[in-house]
């Protein structure tokens, strides 16, 4: 029976060594993903940078998959835990501001249902204006009965955003990812 040194790497299976490539070209097009001032804030070699830059103009669907294959190419050299570290990070502040902006739609229904939620939420957000918001939610109100476009809904929805991120900075919104964002009804 033969020892193997110390020193020699552990045996890995080709589809083994395929999937961890395939999974590198995933983070990869989880980078491509993010927006530049996002792209940023993460340490890159210049050269992914650029190839990621050379992704998001790309049209042509083979020249896709070929630029694709070169970022995957060009993550087998980082260590990939930072970088999953940093999309973890982003991923976990997302889905604290989509936590944040289900409270502002529990508290416009909660508003619109009860006058007395009305003292409640002034009492917890000072920054509030009562006259404004009585305003906002009459006239939502009055919408809802005659169904007409949500106009003044969506204008409830943005001005207790706004209130409540105003009263709690933390809230704000995430760093965005291209083609993501907006306002949630």
């Amino acid at each position: 029976m033969q020892q193997q040194p110390d020193d020699q790497q552990e045996w890995v299976s080709k589809t083994r060594h395929k999937k961890e490539m395939h999974d590198l070209q995933d983070l990869g097009m989880q980078l491509a993903r993010l927006s530049g001032d996002t792209l940023k804030k993460i340490e890159l070699p210049e050269e992914l940078r650029e190839a990621i830059a050379m992704y998001k103009k790309i049209n042509s669907n083979g020249a896709l998959k070929r630029q694709t294959q070169y970022i995957g190419r060009l993550m087998r050299d980082l260590d990939p835990e930072p970088i999953r570290e940093f999309l973890d990070k982003l991923q976990g502040s997302h889905a604290a501001y989509n936590a944040f902006l289900q409270r502002v739609e529990q508290m416009r229904e909660t508003l619109l249902e009860s006058d007395d939620a009305l003292t409640d939420f002034l009492r917890d957000y000072p920054a509030a204006e009562a006259g404004q918001l009585r305003t906002l939610i009459r006239n939502t109100r009055k919408e809802r009965e005659q169904a007409k476009p949500p106009k003044h809904f969506r204008a409830l929805y943005r001005y207790l955003k706004e209130a409540m991120e105003a009263d709690n900075p933390a809230a704000g919104a995430p760093e965005e990812e291209d083609g993501q964002g907006g306002e949630q009804e």
